[in-house]
């Protein structure tokens, strides 16, 4: 829904401007900006899922251990589930809270962490809960599976960031790259193009119009800085989609740069 209000917001923006402004130049700015409000809201909503599942996985090693202590008191599974839904787990609690609710409105308990592991989604989450169903109905000893399973979603957690750190300094490596890309614009520009106007090129009546270089650099300017993001968004995070902030980021720092400088 965010993809289809934002990208219908800027493709009227960008109708409007055609119709009121032609092509020139002031258009590139009004394409800049709708670009802009298509990216925007799915980049925030994205970023809030994000850490909104972060902090869901985070939480799974302490419910686990949290459930092996209410079984060694004698609890069966479905009690200590419940009782751990009356502790902090962050966003996991109000998830453990409605999937008690459906519980004691008549839903099984396989059906109810069925339902928690399609609301949450995470990897982790999915992985866990067929485990917790196979261990309900096992019987015995289930603190005996949860006890390895926490361990090994908090080595899991580990290792995923331990990745995150390593991928950041390629992620710097990008927006260095493009602050060299626009440093090196503008000095191309001020040193160079902006001395020859009405100068013939390879001996031919053309010339170059400082005007349509400065448009041609602010195209590449964002078509660099928005495929850039992408690229950082797939090396720190895994998904394109995550790469939308930092495309965001250094389009609008392009965008200052060039018009403060050009």
């Amino acid at each position: 829904m965010a993809w289809v209000f934002s990208v219908s917001v800027a493709v009227a923006v960008i109708l409007f401007a055609y119709v009121f402004f032609g092509t020139g130049s002031i258009l590139d700015d009004f394409v800049f900006f709708a670009v802009i409000t298509a990216v925007f809201p799915p980049a925030v909503l994205n970023y809030i899922d994000y850490k909104w599942r972060k902090a869901v996985d985070e939480h799974l090693p302490d419910l686990f251990r949290s459930i092996v202590q209410a079984q060694e008191t004698g609890m069966t599974l479905p009690q200590a589930l419940e009782e751990a839904a009356k502790r902090k787990y962050g966003p996991l609690t109000a998830e453990l809270q409605k999937m008690n609710a459906q519980i004691s409105w008549g839903m099984s308990f396989e059906e109810g962490l069925l339902a928690l592991g399609r609301r949450v989604k995470t990897v982790l989450v999915q992985r866990a809960v067929p485990m917790i169903i196979e261990a309900s109905r096992s019987g015995g000893h289930v603190e005996k599976v949860f006890d390895p399973m926490g361990k090994f979603i908090q080595t899991t957690l580990l290792l995923e960031k331990e990745r995150r750190t390593r991928s950041r300094p390629y992620i710097a490596i990008i927006y260095v790259a493009f602050f060299v890309f626009v440093f090196t614009v503008i000095i191309l520009f001020k040193s160079f193009f902006a001395s020859i106007e009405g100068v013939p090129t390879l001996g031919m009546q053309a010339t170059i119009s400082p005007e349509i270089m400065q448009r041609s650099f602010f195209h590449m300017t964002a078509i660099q800085a928005f495929f850039g993001g992408l690229v950082a968004g797939k090396m720190g995070e895994g998904t394109i989609v995550a790469g939308l902030k930092h495309s965001l980021i250094m389009m609008l720092l392009g965008y200052f740069a060039l018009r403060l400088f050009l």
